[in-house]
């Protein structure tokens, strides 16, 4: 069976899908298909709600959401992203042309190529290269091209119209020095509160040394330090072939200025605006791989993110995904990435007290030894007795891999799932393949879980083989958290589940075609 190391190349992840799925998808005609299904379920209105009385807000928790709202603005629904796919098969998101402009507009601002050497740059592995990248970098309009080597910096700050380019991945590395605090960002944009714009990075490795901090009980300090590379406030930003190591929270943070916690139909200010990350790897994460928070018009493509150490969390409550597309980020599309050995392959979700993510469309991904692959949920909005989501609507998802999902020592008490749909409304999953492992114990689970007052889920075309020791291949589970108004087309379970669909008690409105 398939194994995806730290080194594997996701540029690749088109094709193997095809193997792995043993389907060659036309998938122009099944991304116009999920369409039409999503157009449905959008138009559909679901079961409603049992409600009890909402649990009290402590008077702590109501004050701190009132602190974020000075930094935070009202959500809204936008408008989803059509997808489009070119002659060659490439899916993009339809403001990828608007990006393209705006890549001709930092080429063309570029006033100045220089190489770090020249500013006194040493890749030697010892010697301090912060003065030199701060010299080289400037005021922007700057190409820095850093030749192979290792070089040590205590972090490096990008101004606008700016490209950092190295020779590829492990030929030059940019490392943290050994007395860089434990909040620092290895690469991050200057100026945060006012934003930056238009900053390019390409070809490095980035070695957050984390080793460099002995053996404490957690990595990082808090909100969006302790990365390898922090967008924050970024308009028109390109992150490629950039190889991520051992950060003390994430590989990749496209994030707004602040974390922001005002509640559930609140933002932050000082989001990030359209972003591509193209041919990332990461590994040895305390958190989260590739991350976005408050963020809009992200598109994630042919990255791979795997082992994270879960060390920014408490031992055995490790919620560190491959993928997470968090707090208040809209229009967020991921395109042919994968995952192996985190918590979550894919999650998708919000804490309590922010809004969740919305309008976000999977097109591919491999999940492999993830424990949850694809996990869609807004924290705290799940139970009769929690408010109802004002937020978390809207995710399509196609030609989808699980691929022997496990328990595992991150978050020990997680029982493995192929896709979990919570507290979401309108969810459209199209072409899924889960394959198990017919030896190992799933303790009598079901595979995929529809729950917490999930509405409008569609699930179809879904192929299952080699559970066969879970319970059942799909769950609807019922009760006063029940899910509801869901859509079954086209199940295929093969040498796996005692049932292929679990209905729970007080479900109202269920269609299934088998």
């Amino acid at each position: 069976m398939i194994f995806l190391d730290k080194d594997h190349d996701p540029r690749k992840n088109g094709e193997l899908l095809s193997v792995i799925t043993e389907k060659q998808i036309n998938i122009e005609a099944v991304i116009k298909e999920t369409e039409q299904l999503f157009q449905q379920c959008h138009m559909n209105k679901p079961a409603p709600q049992f409600n009890k009385e909402p649990k009290e807000v402590s008077f702590f928790k109501r004050m701190m959401e009132h602190i974020f709202r000075l930094f935070a603005r009202p959500f809204n629904l936008l408008k989803p992203t059509p997808v489009y796919i070119d002659s060659d098969g490439n899916v993009f998101p339809k403001w990828k042309p608007k990006l393209d402009d705006e890549y001709k507009k930092l080429i063309s601002r570029i006033t100045r190529e220089v190489n770090i050497i020249d500013f006194g740059g040493i890749g030697d592995g010892k010697s301090d290269n912060t003065t030199a990248f701060k010299r080289a970098l400037g005021n922007g309009r700057v190409r820095v091209n850093i030749p192979e080597g290792v070089f040590i910096t205590k972090g490096i700050c990008l101004p606008s119209w700016t490209c950092l380019v190295g020779a590829g991945k492990g030929k030059t590395t940019i490392k943290l020095h050994e007395s860089a605090p434990k909040g620092t960002r290895l690469i991050t944009n200057a100026n945060h509160w006012n934003g930056n714009h238009h900053i390019y990075v390409q070809g490095l490795s980035l070695d957050w040394n984390v080793e460099r901090l002995g053996d404490v009980k957690k990595t990082c300090t808090w909100g969006n330090h302790s990365s390898c590379l922090t967008y924050a406030n970024v308009s028109y930003g390109w992150v490629k072939d950039v190889e991520a190591i051992n950060p003390g929270l994430h590989c990749f943070d496209i994030s707004s200025t602040l974390y922001n916690y005002a509640g559930d139909g609140y933002r932050a200010k000082g989001g990030s605006q359209y972003v591509w990350l193209d041919n990332l790897n990461g590994y040895g994460f305390g958190d989260d791989g590739i991350t976005t928070h408050h963020s809009d018009y992200i598109f994630i493509s042919n990255s791979h993110m795997c082992d994270p150490s879960g060390r920014a969390h408490q031992k055995g409550f490790s919620n560190s995904n491959g993928f997470e597309i968090d707090d208040g980020s809209r229009n967020v599309l991921l395109v042919n990435n994968s995952s192996a050995r985190c918590f979550g392959g894919i999650e998708i979700k919000a804490h309590q007290n922010s809004s969740a993510a919305s309008n976000v469309q999977i097109v591919g991904h491999i999940s492999v030894n993830d424990n949850r692959s694809y996990n869609f949920r807004h924290i705290g909005h799940h139970k009769s007795t929690d408010r109802e989501s004002q937020s978390a609507y809207n995710i399509t998802a196609v030609n989808l891999a699980a691929i022997k999902p496990i328990f595992t020592d991150l978050y020990k008490e997680s029982k493995p799932r192929g896709l979990v749909v919570s507290g979401y409304k309108n969810v459209v999953v199209n072409q899924f393949t889960l394959i198990g492992d017919p030896d190992y114990d799933y303790r009598r689970i079901p595979i995929i879980a529809i729950q917490y007052r999930a509405r409008n889920v569609v699930l179809n075309n879904i192929s299952v083989k080699d559970f066969k020791s879970a319970s059942a291949a799909i769950k609807v589970y019922g009760g006063e958290n029940r899910a509801d108004s869901i859509s079954i087309n086209h199940v295929e379970v093969r040498d796996s589940a005692l049932k292929a669909i679990d209905i729970g008690k007080d479900v109202e409105d269920i269609r299934i075609n088998v």
